[in-house]
Order: C-alpha cells, then structure tokens, then sequence
C-alpha cells in the first residue's frame, strides 16, 4: 500500500499544480441573451463548462464498475477501469482528481472493499493507466500528427488496450493478482480485459467526436478537421 499510496499522491500533488479546476469555469454564450432579439449583446452573459457532464458521468458511473467484483461473485471478476477515457474527456489533470474520488466513492458503496484495497484501485486502475494514456496521446500526436483516424484508432481503441494491459502487468509484478485466476493465466486474463476498455472507450470516442465534441477536452475541430 505505501508504494500505491506515493504514486497516488505524487500523481494528485501533480494534477492539482496545474489548477484543473480552471477548465470548468463557466465561459461566455455566443448567442444572444435569454429574452432578447439576435441583435442584442451577450455582455455578462455565461454558460456552464461542457466538462461538467463527462465529469459528474464518471463520478456517478466508475464508482460502481470499479466496486462491481466486491459486489457478486464470479469465476472472472471483470474490472473495468474507464481511465482511458476519463483522460481523453477531461484531461489528465482533471482525470486524476476524479479518479481518486471514484476509488473513495466505490470504497463507500462496497462494504467488502477496505480503504487500503481502493487506495490500489487508484493507483492501478486510475492513475497509471491515465498517465499511461497521456504519455501515449503525445507521442502519437508527436509522431503522427492530428489526425481524426489516429485519434480514434490508435488513441482511443488501440492506445487504450495497450495502456490498460501495460497498467495491469506493472500491477501484477507489485504483487496484485486477479481473484479466482491462476497466476499462469492472469496476464492472459488482463490482456483480454484490456480489449473491454478498449471497445468501450473506442466507441464513446467516436460518438463524441460525432456528436459532443466539446465533451472530450483533448478534442479540437480546428487541429483535427482543418485544412
């Protein structure tokens, strides 16, 4: 635990010296007032961070995913994380914050997961694979260039399988295994858990690149549809 715990704390004591709260700070409309003509100025008038929706999903979902192999009984007990995903939607100071929130949430809602054991899912599940995330997201952007293809494919499906099973092996040499898999078998088992967070992340990426792009804070029209 106390390896976990400085991770978690030096990734958090990082995040928070960017002030991340910063990006969900309500921004100026570009249309007219409420209740005024389409002439009329939009002087004082803001709206709420789009970030705010993507945030407060992850705090009501990832708790409960994160909990679910504490909560029923399984051979396999399938651990998604969502980390991926929280980076490419908030940013990788924002997503650290509220992935230590997720693990002390799930720790609430789980009455079999112990404090020390949610401090690991921070770390395992949370923060590393999130930095992994990041690290990845700027040497492809570094090496390819922005590309809306590139973004979907490799940083958000595939960048999101490698960055899991790497964060799922690093785990399992720091000595945390799966419960109810073998020890021959459990990279096995994190490499196809890893493909779950892929698909998952893929797919929610490419609809947000569709349809909600200002969800996803690491998106940008201008960079990845320009001429």
């Amino acid at each position: 635990m106390p390896f976990e715990a400085a991770i978690v704390l030096l990734a958090l004591a990082a995040a928070l010296a960017t002030r991340p709260w910063r990006l969900l700070a309500s921004r100026p409309t570009s249309g007219p007032a409420p209740g005024r003509g389409h002439g009329a100025g939009t002087d004082g008038v803001r709206a709420a961070s789009p970030l705010l929706t993507p945030l407060l999903a992850a705090l009501v979902f990832l708790p409960w995913l994160w909990a679910l192999p504490t909560l029923h009984a399984m051979p396999l007990q399938l651990q998604l994380s969502g980390a991926c995903l929280v980076v490419l939607m908030v940013g990788w100071p924002l997503a650290v914050p509220v992935l230590v929130a997720v693990a002390a949430v799930a720790a609430l809602v789980s009455p079999t997961l112990s404090w020390s054991e949610a401090v690991g899912m921070a770390a395992w599940q949370g923060v590393v694979p999130a930095t992994l995330a990041l690290l990845l997201g700027a040497l492809l952007r570094r090496l390819t260039g922005t590309h809306l293809f590139v973004y979907v494919l490799g940083r958000a499906f595939l960048g999101t399988a490698l960055c899991m099973f790497a964060a799922g092996s690093l785990a399992h040499w720091a000595g945390h295994g799966l419960p109810g898999v073998g020890p021959e078998l459990t990279m096995v088992a994190r490499w196809l858990m890893a493909w779950g967070d892929a698909v998952v992340t893929g797919m929610l990426c490419a609809v947000f690149v569709a349809f909600r792009p200002e969800w996803l804070a690491t998106w940008s029209d201008r960079l990845y549809l320009g001429p």
